[in-house]
């Protein structure tokens, strides 16, 4: 989230830039050819009043044979003046008479252009108006001129035109110069606004940030976490006061409940026991043939016993709150089986062990105990005689999973996504003991210790019943 919004307003931040920078740019370029432009009309007209005007003189800018000797004289040092221009400058200047016939150029063997911008520009001029601006010079045009006409008016008539044509090469660099500037003053910005996206980002987020933690601490069962008072926009802050509002009553609603739980089944054993206590009285008075009426009633009562211990049991792994440890659950493991092999061996039922001589882990050990007893009892109910339960340790690079595979009659697609719900048992499995509350007590266990519990089919049967721990603390 925090590089998306950074994203979004770096993105916001360059487009104002570049809307600002390339209008800039534009106007840069246009001026710095316009003051071209300016100086170039500027020397035209110099040159213009440096002409002969009156007499014999005009008419020898009209095409006349012979100006006057004076006119001569002026005429010579205008070619001068054109050729120092060229030399000073470098830019190409000529005085043409109407003809197109040069007056003065420079540099000597420049002619005047028949076609292309020089042409036109020298036509507008004899129709007594100047010469339109040249296209726009950018940095990345190539080597062309900058031509400026200037018409020649005397008595009313245009006598002559005087045309230049300039190198770009030096209002490029100009433009480019001021381009650069303009370039590095954005960078500039860019660089302070990415700090101050950074700085206001990291302020904004900092209480999502908080938040996140505490859900997803909350989600793994760690209900005591709540978000630290941190800084932040207003409604951030009252969302995480209300998130910790929210999470104190769903605590207090969840103790209530467990404690209901617990104290429902602590009460219910007394009369139970009392009720039980009562049919075996029962049935020392019953006369023969009641046998298997008085043996039911047992049987369910037994049943309940159980479910009431496995309630209390459930509300007691819903309310601990374990502190995880490093333990190294190849030693607990074999341990857990090997207190089950009795009872394996009783049952025809092989227990079979597989997995590395270390496996540390970050866990509640009585809690993974427990879970893993729930979990192998589970294993031992359902799997024939002559079959074997294998227990399995794999090393994650994150976590320790304990793989426990029974050779059962395995469960379908529909069952595997109810099994360990409280109370569910598969309608083909009423038969066998139990309350329907081992596993959900084994998830709880393992929630709680940061760990988790998954189911699978094994081949060719079975199923298979995964604990998983973290290999490292979590941090969070």
């Amino acid at each position: 989230m925090r590089n998306r919004l950074l994203g979004i307003l770096l993105a916001l931040m360059a487009a104002v830039l570049a809307a600002l920078g390339v209008p800039l740019a534009y106007l840069i370029a246009s001026v710095e050819q316009g003051r071209v432009v300016v100086d170039r009309i500027d020397d035209a007209a110099r040159f213009a009043q440096d002409l002969p005007t009156q007499g014999r003189a005009t008419s020898a800018m009209k095409g006349d044979p012979q100006p006057a000797t004076g006119d001569a004289s002026r005429l010579h040092m205008l070619g001068v003046e054109a050729a120092r221009y060229h030399e000073l400058y470098g830019a190409r200047i000529g005085v043409f008479r109407r003809d197109g016939s040069a007056v003065a150029v420079a540099p000597d063997d420049w002619r005047l252009p028949e076609t292309g911008i020089g042409a036109q520009a020298f036509q507008e001029a004899l129709d007594g108006r100047r010469s339109h601006n040249s296209p726009q010079v950018w940095p990345w045009t190539d080597d062309r001129t900058l031509t400026v006409a200037l018409p020649v008016v005397r008595d009313g008539d245009v006598v002559a035109v005087i045309l230049t044509e300039s190198p770009t090469g030096p209002l490029r660099a100009r433009i480019l110069h001021r381009w650069m500037v303009i370039g590095a003053g954005e960078a500039l910005a860019m660089i302070v606004a990415v700090l101050l996206a950074v700085r206001l980002t990291g302020w904004v987020l900092r209480p999502v940030r908080t938040l996140d933690r505490a859900t997803h601490d909350i989600a793994t069962g760690r209900m005591n976490a709540r978000v630290a008072p941190s800084g932040g926009p207003p409604e951030l802050r009252r969302l995480a006061r209300s998130f910790n509002d929210m999470a104190d009553h769903v605590v207090l609603a969840m103790d209530q409940q467990r404690a209901f739980v617990a104290d429902a089944s602590h009460q219910l054993r007394n009369p139970l026991a009392a009720l039980l206590l009562r049919v075996e009285l029962l049935g020392l008075e019953l006369p023969e043939g009641h046998e298997e009426e008085l043996g039911a009633v047992r049987e369910e009562g037994s049943r309940l016993a159980r479910v009431l211990d496995d309630l209390l049991g459930l509300a007691t792994a819903e309310h601990a709150r374990p502190e995880p440890e490093p333990v190294d659950l190849t030693a607990l493991v074999l341990a857990r089986i090997d207190a089950w092999r009795p009872l394996a061996a009783q049952r025809g039922v092989e227990l079979v062990w597989d997995g590395p001589p270390l496996a540390h882990g970050w866990v509640d050990p009585i809690g993974f105990g427990s879970a893993l007893d729930a979990v192998i009892d589970n294993a031992l109910k359902f799997t024939p005689a002559g079959s074997e339960v294998r227990v399995a340790v794999e090393l994650g690079k994150r976590e320790v999973a304990v793989a426990v595979v029974d050779a059962g009659p395995g469960l379908t697609e529909e069952e595997l996504d109810r099994i360990g719900d409280r109370f569910w048992r598969s309608s083909r499995h009423q038969n066998v003991d139990g309350s329907g509350l081992g596993l959900s007590i084994a998830r709880t266990l393992l929630l709680a210790g940061g760990g988790g519990l998954s189911f699978a089919p094994a081949a060719p049967a079975g199923l298979v019943v995964t604990l998983t721990v973290p290999r490292k603390r979590d941090k969070h």
